[in-house]
């Protein structure tokens, strides 16, 4: 058996042992020391957010049963791709898969917040009233898809190797509930890290109900994207714990906070208003517009 292989056979064990290995970790980190005191009851918050990853999994796996290291092992045995096409060393066509479908990331990132249609079905993942690690795994089961499919596209068009794709999944995973995990680290550890992986104090920022903070800080594992395109933002203007999480407008329980809502959430107020066009510059302008519908 391969490498390659192994992989494939294995992919699913080896994603869930991961997942369940750093969720542990994280929940338990943010039951000794929690960086922000919860406004919602943890243990329905938890059962509505995890219910939610539950039925996006079962909805992809149907959808697309292969998954993302099914598709890299295609585009190995047909040739197609960048990497398929040079054959570079192998440390090299990971290290390039990791980066560049970090930055497709990023970029999509910033365009489920510049896009009308895409900010309503990415607003799910930004209602939640409260910020902690099941924050980063709670995304409409339509952007899910999205993403999948530019996942996709972009392991095509890199031929990306399978052993890189299973790393970069694995990684996106482990620092989405990183990044979105409700602990603190030590002020001198977080400065360093900054300039290489997102920190929860820097992702946070980008939860707050206030516009231009909400637009700032897209990148979920790498922060070079952020600080070359100048959405970098190192501190909210409330402080880390005193400013608000969420959406302005959208601050009923049972809607951003119960599967129900969350699924119906994209279908509710006008499509013309979306975080990325009432972004404000200025604390003045940032207090007279924070109320316009988002």
């Amino acid at each position: 058996m391969t490498f390659n292989e192994f992989i494939l056979i294995n992919e699913i064990p080896i994603r869930l042992g991961f997942f369940v290995g750093v969720f542990v970790v994280m929940a338990v980190w943010e039951l000794i020391a929690p960086r922000r005191v919860l406004t919602l009851p943890k243990e329905r918050r938890w059962v509505n957010n995890l219910g939610l990853v539950l039925f996006n999994s079962l909805v992809l796996r149907l959808l697309f049963p292969v998954a993302a290291v099914g598709v890299a092992a295609f585009a190995q045995l047909n040739g197609w791709g960048l990497l398929n096409y040079y054959h570079l060393h192998w440390t090299l066509s990971i290290l390039i898969t990791l980066v560049a479908m970090d930055f497709i990331i990023y970029l999509q990132h910033v365009m489920v917040h510049a896009v009308p249609l895409l900010w309503r079905f990415h607003r799910v993942h930004h209602a939640d009233l409260d910020y902690d690690l099941t924050t980063g795994t709670r995304f409409h089961t339509v952007e899910m898809i999205l993403s999948m499919l530019i996942k996709f596209a972009s392991i095509l068009a890199l031929g990306a190797p399978v052993v890189a794709v299973a790393v970069f999944e694995v990684i996106l995973n482990a620092l989405a509930m990183f990044n979105h995990a409700n602990v603190k680290l030590p002020d001198g550890l977080d400065r360093v890290l900054r300039w290489f992986i997102v920190t929860p104090d820097m992702h946070r920022v980008h939860h707050s109900v206030e516009n231009d903070e909400t637009n700032s800080n897209f990148g979920f594992n790498l922060t070079c994207w952020d600080r070359l395109f100048g959405t970098y933002r190192e501190q909210p203007r409330g402080g880390q714990t005193g400013f608000t999480l969420g959406i302005h407008n959208y601050r009923d329980v049972k809607q951003t906070n119960w599967i129900t809502g969350m699924l119906m959430l994209p279908f509710k107020g006008r499509v013309s208003e979306y975080a990325i066009n009432t972004r404000c510059w200025s604390d003045k302008d940032q207090t007279e517009g924070q109320h316009k519908p988002a």
